[in-house]
């Protein structure tokens, strides 16, 4: 068996089409331009490029975007007041504080002071909260699960998993958790695993649908893979390659692409898989925190 390849880059591609054309329609309906506002504190080059990433695709679907770079000796209350500030601003849909945040600022109280219609990462406990509890129609999902199941769904060509089982490698807040109760909330059965799980291999083999987000480079192996399943790798993990030369380094994933690929009856590739989808599903939440503050029903996909 040869998998299908999932290719989230068209995936992402075709989610920002329906957001621009919606964006579109609200701004000629309601004159209503979404907003995004995106706040880095310090100077990390890594989160320089993401941030850099959102404020294009964001001006891409039409919104209005907001760059905020504070030094890094910014002190905690003063960030708290740029997001408070934020949160008055009719004009901000959604607010990203970009993490991680220097070590003097509590990451969890900056993450709570967003307003919770506004947090279109999905972390604050009021959206982590309805999404725990199947409210997923109002709640603000974090965008890599929503990104994540957008590609199950096409994959499997159904909104339904009933019948199906579901295995979920990690249980992290960002990726694992969210991530199972979407399934859930599908209609699989799911079970959420991670390294200290007694034989891991013979469970990811019961799998229909499996997810690894679990942050350890190929650690799943080909034949921990049941026939025809849809696998979706979440990791993003760089090794070296000295085939490429001297110092150099490739992308992979927590999944061994090329022996689960014989297993598998679809595969999301990394790069080019859950990857596109996360940024995708951002500009996604943006657009359906404008369209619930202008009384419109926000795209589905």
């Amino acid at each position: 068996m040869t998998a299908r390849v999932i290719d989230g880059k068209q995936t992402a591609a075709d989610v920002i089409e329906t957001v621009k054309a919606a964006t579109a329609d609200l701004v000629s309906g309601k004159a209503t331009v979404p907003g995004i506002a995106v706040v880095i504190v310090g100077e990390d080059p890594a989160s320089q490029v993401y941030v850099r990433s959102k404020g294009r695709k964001a001006e891409e679907c039409g919104f209005h975007s907001e760059t905020y770079t504070l030094p890094d000796d910014t002190s905690e209350a003063d960030l708290l007041a740029k997001v408070e500030e934020l949160n008055a601003d009719s004009r901000i849909h959604g607010i990203l504080v970009q993490l991680p945040l220097p070590g003097h600022i509590d990451e969890g109280k900056v993450i709570q002071t967003i307003a919770p219609e506004k947090d279109v990462d999905g972390f604050h406990f009021l959206n982590v909260g309805k999404l725990g509890t199947g409210e997923t129609a109002d709640a603000f999902i974090p965008c890599t699960p929503a990104g994540s199941m957008v590609l199950i769904r096409r994959a499997l060509e159904t909104d339904d998993f009933s019948g199906l089982n579901a295995v979920v490698v990690g249980r992290s807040n960002i990726v694992g958790k969210p991530m199972a109760n979407l399934l859930l909330a599908a209609n699989a059965t799911v079970t959420v695993s991670h390294s200290r799980t007694k034989d891991l291999p013979g469970l990811c083999r019961t799998a229909d649908i499996l997810i690894a987000a679990v942050g350890r480079p190929e650690m799943i192996k080909g034949d921990w893979v049941k026939p025809g399943a849809c696998v979706i790798d979440v990791g993003i993990n760089r090794i070296d390659a000295p085939e490429k030369g001297e110092g150099k380094t490739r992308l992979v994933g927590d999944v061994d692409y090329a022996g689960a690929a014989e297993f598998a009856g679809s595969i999301t590739p990394v790069p080019g898989g859950v990857g596109p989808m996360t940024i995708a599903m951002l500009m996604a939440n943006t657009l359906a925190s404008a369209c619930r503050a202008a009384g419109v029903e926000p795209p589905k996909y």
